[in-house]
C-alpha cells in the first residue's frame, strides 16, 4: 500500500519524450520539469499521479524519480523565521519554492516577504511553521468596559 503524500524530484526528463505526462498538462510540466523542484504527489488513480507544486496541479504516468523525506512544511505555508543571535533578521514570509539540494541532501525553501522574493535560500531549521505558534488562553479576570462621557465601573482592590 502506497502512502500520500509523497515527495520527491524529477532530475532528469525520460527518454520517451512527452508520453508520460497527462495531454492536458504538458505546458504546466514542462515549466516546472526537470530539475531540483520538490513536487508533492497526492493520489494515484491507476493510470496517474496526481502531483502538486504550489497552485500547479499536474498528472504524470509513473517514472523514475528521486523521493525525498518530507519536513512538514510545503509550498504555500505561512513561516516566520528563527534568529541565530544577531544574525538574521525575523520577519514573516510565504514558502514559494522547494529545492532539494544533493550535496546537502536536504530540502532548501525559497521565501517571499510581502511581494519581494527573497534571495537566499532557508533550511528547515531556519522557519517555524506559523500554525505551530503558541495560543494564548483566555483571559480570567473580568475587565469593565469604559464609557465615552468618562463614567464607567470600577475595578475593585481587595487588600
Amino acid at each position: 500500500m502506497i502512502e500520500f503524500p509523497q515527495y520527491g524530484i524529477y532530475p532528469r526528463w525520460p527518454e520517451d519524450g512527452q508520453g508520460w505526462i497527462h495531454p492536458d498538462d504538458v505546458a504546466v510540466v514542462s515549466k516546472l520539469l526537470p530539475g531540483e523542484r520538490v513536487v508533492r504527489r497526492e493520489s494515484f488513480d491507476g493510470t496517474y499521479y496526481h502531483c502538486r507544486y504550489g497552485k500547479w496541479t499536474f498528472r504524470l504516468r509513473p517514472a523514475l524519480w528521486l523521493q525525498i523525506k518530507a519536513e512538514d512544511l510545503d509550498v504555500g505555508d505561512e513561516v516566520e523565521t528563527v534568529g541565530l543571535g544577531m544574525e538574521r533578521d525575523l520577519f514573516v514570509g510565504e514558502v514559494v519554492g522547494m529545492y532539494y539540494v544533493r550535496r546537502k541532501g536536504r530540502i532548501a525553501y525559497r521565501l517571499r516577504r510581502s511581494d519581494q522574493n527573497i534571495p537566499r535560500l532557508f533550511l528547515r531549521e531556519h522557519l517555524r511553521l506559523l500554525s505551530d505558534k503558541q495560543r494564548v488562553r483566555q483571559g480570567e479576570i473580568e475587565h469593565p468596559t469604559p464609557k465615552w462621557n468618562g463614567s464607567g465601573e470600577r475595578i475593585g482592590f481587595s487588600d
